[in-house]
């Protein structure tokens, strides 16, 4: 982490499950704002991978990731990058519990090995709401991958109070509330 400070990496359904039910962009804009100016501080960031899968959308979202967010998707083809995404793949070709077809499903997934790979590679903090199932053989979570890489794996409400993010609402005038 660069100067001790935490960097969080943001999981796509970080930005559609808040812009689809908890912080719709027109009714909380604090959270997006909160988003960018964390970022500009280098705080908060996410992966081309997680920009592809937003792309995709061609929705509000998408308009707003590519004019609000877009310098904070970093690029994942760094060799240390690549090598931790190595080292993920084989794991779970190696892995007997899961099956088959959910190593199929998370490693063609577009984005959850990559986003691991990069925290991995950078000592960053993966943020997701994906929960832990450590027992489950059908599906491959990502905090599950994250235990396993010792890399954390926390989800955006933890964020938000980790780096004290505080959502409230403007005025008519534009005045904080």
């Amino acid at each position: 982490m660069t100067g001790g400070s935490r960097v969080y990496v943001l999981d796509s359904n970080v930005f559609i499950q808040a812009a689809q039910s908890y912080y719709p962009q027109k009714l909380v804009p604090c959270f997006w704002e909160a988003l960018v100016e964390h970022a500009k501080r280098g705080h908060i960031l996410s992966i081309d991978r997680v920009k592809n899968e937003l792309d995709r959308g061609k929705d509000e979202l998408s308009a707003w990731a590519n004019a609000h967010f877009a310098n904070y998707f970093r690029k994942t083809d760094e060799p240390s990058i690549v090598e931790a995404y190595g080292k993920i793949s084989q794991w779970l070709e190696e892995h007997e519990r899961y099956k088959d077809d959910a190593k199929r499903n998370f490693l063609s997934n577009e984005a959850d090995g990559w986003l691991i790979a990069f925290a991995m590679a950078h000592g960053y903090i993966v943020v997701t709401h994906e929960q832990s199932s450590p027992q489950s053989m059908k599906k491959i979570k990502i905090p599950d991958v994250c235990s396993h890489f010792e890399v954390k794996c926390i989800n955006p409400f933890m964020m938000l109070r980790e780096l004290d993010i505080r959502l409230c609402r403007k005025d008519a005038e534009g005045r904080v509330r």
